[in-house]
């Protein structure tokens, strides 16, 4: 696939390779997982819970989210080595662990310094518990700049009417970075992706249109001297312009062979698994058409008539919401990885899966878990991170972190590693210092890369 229109970037470093250090990825995929996976029933297996279980912590119990806390809980989930790696995988993700072990880096000692669901959002994506500073997607975009004028740099991909992780749409802002660096939303399952994606009037009615504003805007930002934001609503009218062939170009599946949508699991029997694989394969086109960061969003569960609002969120009926979830993505994530690797692609996309935080070791109610931010797992595929590979650990209860520690920070100056960039060196001023991603804590974790 051409990716027509390179574009080198604006703002940022993208411009100047590091000469010590040749990029291992172009693109990132991040498979987000909102509401909280529990890594002790996923890709952490703890023995001694099942020796344990019903019985009554034995250790101290920190306070979380709420306090009806009870016993031991045990994976009702088993676990079964996956590939030559062997990383263990529990049922929950045959798909994955059958075809994609050995193609995983498994943290299994990442953290969080938040226990709430919108605050655990923003600060996985921004570094920040709160709305204002920009999504990582918005800082690679600003980095690295795009390779497809005609598509953004930063893409979030939902279905249905939900998709919407507890925070909304902030957590994918630019934040105080040049606008046109925010996620774009395209909806994987809607006839008209993007509102207002399809022409209203004739090409050159509309380019005359445009031509004007830009004049104007021009005009404006040169009495005013507000270049910056001016010349971000520039080019966001811009792209949207080139967006009304690209975007409907991009959704056509037509040309997708019957084959390939059967390894995504467009035949699936859950209608759910169907809408996140037409997410996993847009994210595939998309990396072809040069997509800095595409991000894809779960669908909640159904609870009763209605569904519930956090999708990975089990409080109580863990093993039921779990095992719905994870059929809803099981598929269509090791589809994605498996078909980026047949094309060549796997090496140059840096696939992430991760929550904003785990779950704890001891029930909430008779069979739910709460949250847990003092360990959890997340992993990272392809983009030169380390294939079959395990890093970190927690302790014989899977509830804190003993070795390896690794928070939000160290998560993002590693991508920023592996994408080309030295994460000290990409900032932006404001608010009277030179703020980044990394923060002043971040640290490459050098084991993760392969």
């Amino acid at each position: 696939m051409a990716r027509e229109g390179r574009a080198a970037a604006p703002y940022g470093i993208g411009s100047q390779p590091r000469p010590d250090f040749r990029p291992k990825a172009k693109h990132v995929i991040l498979c987000y997982m909102s509401g909280g996976v529990s890594h002790v029933d996923t890709f952490d297996p703890k023995p001694r819970l099942a020796d344990l279980h019903g019985k009554p912590m034995p250790v101290k119990v920190e306070r979380t989210q709420f306090n009806n806390n009870g016993n031991v809980f045990a994976s009702p989930f088993e676990f079964t080595p996956g590939g030559e790696s062997g990383t263990p995988i529990s049922d929950l993700f045959p798909h994955l662990r059958q075809h994609c072990a050995d193609d995983l880096a498994v943290v299994r000692s990442m953290t969080s310094s938040v226990n709430e669901h919108a605050q655990g959002n923003f600060f996985f994506h921004t570094g920040f518990p709160f709305i204002g500073h920009p999504s990582a997607g918005a800082w690679l975009s600003y980095g690295l700049g795009s390779e497809n004028r005609n598509l953004p740099g930063y893409v979030v991909l939902r279905s249905g009417v939900s998709g919407i992780p507890h925070g909304g749409v902030g957590q994918w802002s630019s934040g105080f970075l040049p606008a046109q660096h925010q996620a774009s939303i395209i909806q994987a399952d809607a006839a008209a992706p993007v509102r207002n994606v399809l022409p209203r009037e004739e090409d050159a009615i509309q380019r005359s249109r445009l031509d004007f504003i830009r004049s104007v805007d021009q005009g404006f930002a040169g009495r005013t001297k507000q270049h910056a934001d001016v010349e971000a609503a520039i080019q966001n009218y811009e792209t949207a312009y080139r967006m009304q062939t690209a975007v409907p170009e991009l959704c056509d599946l037509k040309g997708e062979s019957e084959a390939t949508k059967r390894l995504y699991g467009f035949e699936a029997k859950n209608p759910m698994t169907r809408d996140y694989a037409r997410q996993a394969l847009l994210a595939r086109r998309l990396v072809e058409r040069g997509v800095r960061f595409i991000e894809l969003t779960c669908l909640p569960q159904k609870v009763g008539d209605g569904q519930a609002a956090n999708p990975w969120d089990q409080h109580g009926g863990l093993e039921k919401g779990h095992g719905y979830m994870a059929n809803q993505v099981d598929q269509p994530i090791a589809g994605l990885l498996m078909d980026l690797k047949q094309r060549g692609l796997l090496d140059e996309t840096l696939v992430i899966f991760a929550g904003e935080f785990g779950r704890t070791p001891f029930s909430q109610g008779s069979d739910g878990r709460d949250h847990n931010p003092f360990g959890f797992s997340i992993w990272l595929a392809g983009g030169g991170c380390k294939a079959g590979s395990i890093y970190g650990a927690t302790d014989e209860f899977g509830y804190h972190v003993v070795d390896g520690k690794m928070t939000v920070y160290d998560l993002w100056a590693t991508v920023l590693h592996l994408m080309g960039v030295e994460h000290e060196d990409l900032t932006f001023r404001y608010a009277g210092r030179d703020v980044r991603l990394s923060e002043v804590e971040g640290h490459v974790i050098k084991s993760l890369v392969g």
